[in-house]
């Protein structure tokens, strides 16, 4: 949905409140049952974080602290930002992580991950999912696999101790991730109404043309409860090292 107006704000905020009642009324027991089903087992190959897999690691408000700690120069504007007032100010729900050239994880080397113990929630997670997505006919649905078949190996034995426990996780994930964007479009909701602030799409493609010059641009990133402005171009989402 292009964010075009106030009314297509709370449209976007109604639709992921909706999206957020699906995701609490799936039934119990369901995703654990698709994990064993499936089989899946990691055989360390590395493409969940690269470019041809992800295109970015979007971090939840609970990673944060984790990745200023690890890195703070790691951090920045999650690439798509979701509306633009008349002033030219982009508003994004969150950081991701930088890349490298290549678009890979700022953290990967020898396609290993250098913080495995320190993993950010979705690649904790990865590649379970349940959310749901539009297939080739355009029929929405629950997915619970990510690359099915395209990485990985599967109809391996999986405990079903073990399955609940990744079906846990992975639904906090996906729940914590709702709530983070209905809090966003609820605190922009906010923030346009008392202050005379308006989504401008003209605006937008201006400015997104000057960033994609490599021109700083002005963003408010959403980051636990708040907005925190930053200046950036889009050089600064290629890791310098």
């Amino acid at each position: 949905m292009q964010i075009l107006s106030i009314k297509n704000i709370r449209a976007k905020r109604e639709e992921l409140e909706s999206e957020y009642s699906l995701l609490t009324e799936f039934p119990d027991g369901k995703l654990a049952e698709i994990i064993e089903d499936v089989g899946f087992k990691c055989t360390l190959c590395g493409k969940c974080c690269t470019k041809e897999f992800n295109d970015h690691v979007f971090l939840l408000d609970s990673d944060i602290d984790r990745a200023k700690r690890i890195d703070p120069s790691s951090i920045v504007p999650a690439p798509y930002f979701e509306l633009c007032d008349q002033d030219g100010n982009f508003y994004v729900s969150g950081y991701s992580l930088r890349c490298q050239k290549n678009g890979d994880c700022i953290f990967l080397k020898d396609n290993r991950c250098t913080i495995y113990s320190d993993r950010f929630s979705i690649c904790r997670v990865y590649p379970f999912m349940l959310h749901r997505e539009e297939d080739e006919d355009g029929v929405k649905d629950f997915r619970q696999i990510s690359g099915l078949n395209l990485h990985g190996e599967y109809n391996h034995p999986v405990e079903k101790k073990d399955a609940e426990e990744i079906a846990e996780r992975t639904t906090a994930y996906e729940k914590e991730f709702l709530e983070k964007e209905i809090a966003f479009y609820s605190a922009v909701l906010k923030l346009f109404e008392e202050n005379g602030l308006k989504p401008v799409r003209r605006i937008y493609d201006r400015k997104m043309r000057e960033f994609s010059a490599d021109l700083p641009v002005t963003v408010y990133v959403f980051s636990k409860g708040n907005f925190e402005r930053n200046t950036v171009k889009k050089s600064d989402y290629i890791s310098k090292t």
